[in-house]
């Protein structure tokens, strides 16, 4: 194989995925208003992955404490690889599935957010932190390869990127990663309008008969769109089924919002 051959065959493994991915994407502006909802309110956003998944998730993680484009307000967001001391004595002390799992329940607080990264949805470290966020309250998504998959079917939403090739789902992934951060950008200023509860009450989210979160803010309020941005509570598949989990987080009735509502 020539070098223009395989120039070719990657662009077009790209290529064939882009499309299908349009339409995965599009869930991506509602993650950024219930995210920038979440840290502009005081939570935080903890990442997790595994080798060039674990790049990814430091390159979010930079983009929201320095910034994407524009100055702004530092938010809260933590790759858990990158602390080498605690993982390496994790890893030593408890084994390797619980590098990310102890992390979770140390750093996440009920309604913060974790992102698992993983191409494969197998990675049981990532399973382990899976269980560990629905153990502590957090909501949980997930950027995968192509679904089912069994860490799209522990979390609550999952991008899942349908190509066979695992180079072209990072390379899509890394798409993901400054698109959310995009989103979250455009929806900080309207974040930022709305009165605030005071933190004192409930702020954790209700399920409805469907197994879906209802459609509002915090603070009891709908986040509306920002500039053509999906509110939150805008539909999307892979919530949680109603126990909580489900074959690929679906609900009863097959989808359900992102949103959430306080009584």
């Amino acid at each position: 194989m020539t070098t223009l051959d395989t120039l070719d065959a990657h662009l077009s493994g790209l290529a064939a995925a882009l499309l299908p991915y349009r339409r995965e994407a599009q869930r991506l502006a509602s993650w950024g208003s219930e995210l920038a909802w979440t840290l502009a309110r005081g939570g935080r956003l903890l990442v997790a992955g595994n080798g060039g998944s674990a790049a990814e998730a430091q390159h979010l993680t930079a983009e929201l404490v320095g910034k994407l484009r524009h100055d702004r307000q530092p938010l809260s967001a933590i790759a858990l690889h990158a602390e080498t001391s605690a993982l390496t004595a994790i890893g030593n002390d408890y084994g390797y599935d619980e590098i990310f799992a102890r992390q979770v329940r140390a750093h996440g607080r009920p309604d913060d957010l974790l992102l698992l990264m993983s191409t494969s949805g197998t990675s049981p470290n990532l399973l382990t932190a899976a269980h560990a966020a629905h153990d502590t309250g957090l909501r949980c998504w997930a950027f995968t390869g192509p679904a089912p998959n069994p860490l799209a079917d522990l979390c609550d939403d999952v991008l899942a990127v349908p190509s066979p090739d695992s180079q072209v789902v990072q390379e899509l992934h890394l798409v993901s990663t400054h698109l959310l951060c995009e989103y979250v950008d455009q929806a900080l200023p309207l974040v930022r309008q709305l009165p605030r509860a005071p933190w004192g009450q409930p702020a954790r989210a209700g399920r409805s008969s469907e197994g879906g979160r209802d459609r509002a803010g915090r603070d009891g309020l709908v986040l509306a769109s920002v500039d053509g941005v999906a509110p939150l509570g805008g539909q999307g598949p892979h919530r949680h089924g109603p126990n909580g989990h489900g074959p690929n987080g679906h609900g009863a009735g097959g989808t359900t919002g992102t949103g959430w509502v306080e009584p």
